[in-house]
């Protein structure tokens, strides 16, 4: 079963590589909206074996342009340019088998790109170890790498990441930002080691197809926060709702309920507005929105990031109501 598509978040470049001066006029043609010209400029190439003409051929079917859209043959351009070590055509490829339902295919796809410190690819993978989806479960690194996607800047990773907090316990999702430092060092030393971009400039393209999420959950573009709750000697619940790629999935409007009762002084009922590496813009989304939730404010810092969160709601209804008031998209935390 196919997936849909990624909102808007997966981008990938088209590039002009080692070969020359024909591939850098492909991208020309394609920087100047002739993408048929461009098509026609890398097929040749692609069929002798040019990594950068096959990923951007490969682009090329997969936004239709210049030639009619075709996914299958955009997956086997991104194939071969992939085999050939191409960065670019493997992070696409490993997404592309995901979304495709070949998760065991795509695993070792997405661990290449993942060692390069790519963010799409880190929640992702991030993900399917915090679900034991085609992987044994390991939610310390499962936090690890979505908290690394977060710290990139990746707005569906801190979604995803506040959904986590709420099952992996307080010493696990420590261990997990200890292993995302060290994963920070290693793309850092990684970097270094890798020769730089052969010029010829890069054409922005459009949207991979999205990954297929598990369940819907909402999205929060932002959130206010309580106090962290404290850790429990046992391990959170056994059998948490599998986490989705949240920033993926459109948002939901939350079920109105009725205005009364809506805070009370032991609510422990709580909505997050939104995660933020700036804790500067969530003082300034809670003095924007703030009042219309009629709860206090919470700042919980942790993963790189700061959560915002309304605080003191009776009851789960009465949460979703806020949310509702907000005016932005939101998760109900249940106490």
């Amino acid at each position: 079963m196919k997936s849909a598509y990624f909102a808007g978040m997966i981008a990938a470049a088209l590039v002009a590589g080692s070969a020359g001066a024909d591939v850098k006029q492909g991208v020309d043609a394609w920087s100047r909206g002739d993408y048929k010209a461009a098509v026609e400029i890398w097929r040749p190439l692609a069929a002798s074996g040019d990594a950068d003409a096959q990923f951007n051929l490969g682009q090329a079917y997969k936004l239709g342009r210049g030639i009619p859209a075709n996914l299958p043959n955009a997956i086997e351009w991104f194939r071969k340019a992939a085999a050939q070590g191409h960065s670019q055509a493997i992070d696409n490829y490993g997404l592309a088998l995901f979304q495709e339902g070949k998760k065991a295919e795509a695993l070792p796809w997405l661990e290449k790109s993942v060692a390069r410190g790519e963010r799409r690819t880190q929640l992702v993978l991030g993900t399917m170890l915090f679900n034991a989806d085609a992987v044994p479960r390991d939610w310390v690194r499962a936090y690890a790498l979505v908290t690394r996607s977060s710290q990139q800047g990746l707005p569906q990773a801190s979604q995803t990441l506040a959904q986590m907090d709420q099952y992996i316990p307080e010493a696990q999702r420590q261990q997990g930002l200890t292993l995302a430092r060290k994963y920070e060092a290693e793309a850092r030393a990684l970097a270094t080691r890798l020769p730089p971009s052969t010029p010829g400039g890069t054409v922005s393209s459009a949207p991979l197809p999205r990954v297929a999420a598990t369940s819907p959950i909402p999205t929060a573009t932002a959130t206010v926060t309580t106090p962290p709750r404290p850790a429990q000697a046992t391990a959170v619940r056994a059998a948490p709702p599998p986490a989705t790629l949240a920033a993926y999935a459109p948002a939901r409007p939350a079920a109105s309920a009725p205005a009364s009762s809506s805070v009370s002084a032991g609510g422990r009922w709580r909505i997050q507005l939104g995660a933020f590496r700036d804790e500067g813009n969530a003082h300034s989304l809670w003095a924007k929105v703030g009042s219309r939730t009629g709860g206090g404010a919470s700042y919980v810092k942790g993963g790189g990031v700061t959560r915002l969160q309304a605080t003191g709601f009776a009851s789960k209804a009465a949460a979703q109501a806020a949310c509702a008031k907000s005016g932005v998209s939101c998760v109900v935390v249940a106490p």
